[in-house]
């Protein structure tokens, strides 16, 4: 018997090999198809049967991206008069030291396709990421705060967790969107928390930093001087912990801070309060408002953590541990008219005169956690917002005794709200972004769409939920763009006004 397709083997003469007859009867049977799949048979147990699939939803509304980071991005910054121009700064991960990146947010006309695009058009394109324009080194420990200075931006300044401060200005005065080199660096500290830029007219480029050791500093930047660009104009150490927050009275005359002692002052680096027979008040020889635990009236236990002043300059709004906000009377200063009449609409509402300076004008306790967020609308709206670590977000008029005008108490869910601005272009809309990784927007003044809560729209596209993400902060543009800071290492571009 022999085959129809003869084998051969490999021998030179090519001679047929030819099959045994028992070979030839032999039957090979078969035991069935195997199952097409990546699991084992059951076997050895259910474990197999029992595996889920787990489908995870992405979505990403941003127009685009900036991605150079390894590690998280703590903090952002705007350029006041290229609004396009922003400054991102974090870590490179651990033991590694901080770094930071200048650029353009603008988001590309047109996506970038793959060099297969033509062979393939059905693959999709992946969205490349925004240049640096330059990159800020020098930090031997996380960059946790930047700011560019006041009117124009002509500079930026950088502060690490390392105690450095460092100024930074572009290497073409007059391009801004191109490389920036540093001019000048001081270390006085061990740790910078946070910087603030002063608006005072006529003490331009001047801010002011916070230390882990409660001490205050307030520097004016010279860019034109290399030897001596950084110029220390105030240092405070009356704060017995650590300086969490401060911020500067529109005008720039004044600076309240607060610590995690739960001690609030507020200071005139530049003598104008001094000038106008306004004196030191409270425990301080130095501050003009001195508000500290031992008072128990204004005592929070564990701390405050935000502050801020109305832009009226009648009083300052202090946030802290269990959602305790203190509200305070401030001095009035010598000011224009406008200014004048906007404390005037305020002080109907029981703001500050010069009586009611360092004053206890309003205790608030709407919120359940700490409150990290605090921001003013601008005039001529009396509203505030607080953002908490409960994920709510609290509205208050301080036209009506400060009363609570709307209570947002799952504005992120459960996660804690980082940062909460009204919209310069229009005061009744408010953004806030969370640990929820969520960008959303808010109507204060109107909106039934969840609850009566003001919600307008929500942008995704950070890591969050407990998964390694949630956003850390974030920039405005007067154009309804807004650029993330996200603790996965990427900023993110989204328009919110569409």
């Amino acid at each position: 018997m022999s085959s129809s397709h003869t084998p051969y083997d490999n021998d030179e003469d090519d001679e047929p090999v030819m099959l045994d007859a028992d070979e030839a009867a032999e039957e090979i049977t078969s035991e069935g198809d195997a199952a097409m799949d990546s699991g084992d048979s059951g076997d050895e147990g259910d474990e197999g049967e029992d595996q889920i699939m787990e489908e995870f939803q992405l979505q990403n509304d941003s127009l685009a991206h900036f991605d150079l980071f390894t590690d998280s991005i703590f903090c952002i910054a705007q350029h006041p008069i290229v609004q396009n121009l922003v400054a991102v700064g974090g870590s490179e991960g651990e033991d590694l030291g901080g770094i930071g990146y200048l650029f353009d947010s603008t988001p590309a006309d047109t996506p970038v396709l793959p060099a297969s695009y033509q062979a393939d058009p059905s693959e999709r394109a992946e969205r490349r990421g925004l240049p640096a324009l330059s990159t800020l080194t020098g930090h031997t420990d996380s960059i946790n705060a930047l700011a560019f200075t006041l009117p124009a931006g002509a500079a930026l300044l950088s502060g690490g967790l390392d105690g450095k401060l460092q100024a930074w200005i572009p290497s073409n005065a007059s391009s801004p969107l191109g490389a920036w080199k540093l001019l000048a660096s001081a270390r006085e500290v061990d740790e910078i928390n946070w910087l603030a830029v002063c608006p005072h007219p006529t003490h331009p480029n001047t801010i002011a930093l916070g230390a882990s050791d409660g001490s205050v500093w307030v520097y004016t930047i010279d860019p034109s001087s290399a030897d001596d660009a950084l110029q220390i104009v105030q240092s405070y150490f009356i704060h017995t912990s650590s300086c969490t927050a401060g911020a500067w009275s529109a005008d720039g005359k004044l600076l309240a801070t607060v610590s995690d002692e739960g001690s609030l002052y507020v200071w005139d680096p530049f003598g104008e309060a001094a000038a106008a027979g306004v004196t030191a008040t409270g425990s301080s020889s130095q501050a003009i408002v001195a508000l500290t635990a031992t008072d128990q009236r204004f005592a929070v236990a564990g701390g405050l953590f935000s502050v801020a002043i109305a832009p009226s300059g009648a009083f300052v709004v202090c946030g802290g541990a269990g959602g305790a906000i203190k509200v305070v009377g401030l001095p009035k200063l010598a000011a224009g008219a406008g200014a004048k009449a906007a404390r005037g609409k305020a002080a109907k509402g029981g703001a500050a005169g010069s009586s009611q300076a360092g004053v206890i004008l309003a205790d608030l306790n709407a919120q359940s956690d700490g409150v990290e967020t605090l921001a003013f609308a601008a005039p001529p709206s009396t509203l505030f917002a607080a953002g908490s670590v409960d994920g709510s977000i609290a509205l208050f008029d301080s036209a009506y005794r400060f009363a609570t005008r709307r209570m947002i108490k799952e504005a992120h869910e459960e996660f804690s709200v980082v940062k909460v601005e009204f919209e310069r272009a229009d005061a009744r809309m408010l953004v806030s972004v969370g640990m929820d990784g969520v960008l959303r927007r808010w109507n204060t003044q109107g909106g039934t769409a969840v609850a009566n809560s003001g919600f307008v729209g929500e942008w995704r596209g950070h890591r969050g939920e407990g998964e390694g993400g949630g956003i850390l902060g974030f920039v405005m543009s007067d154009r309804g763009r807004v650029v993330t800071a996200g603790d996965d290492g990427v900023a993110l571009v989204f328009e919110v006004d569409r």
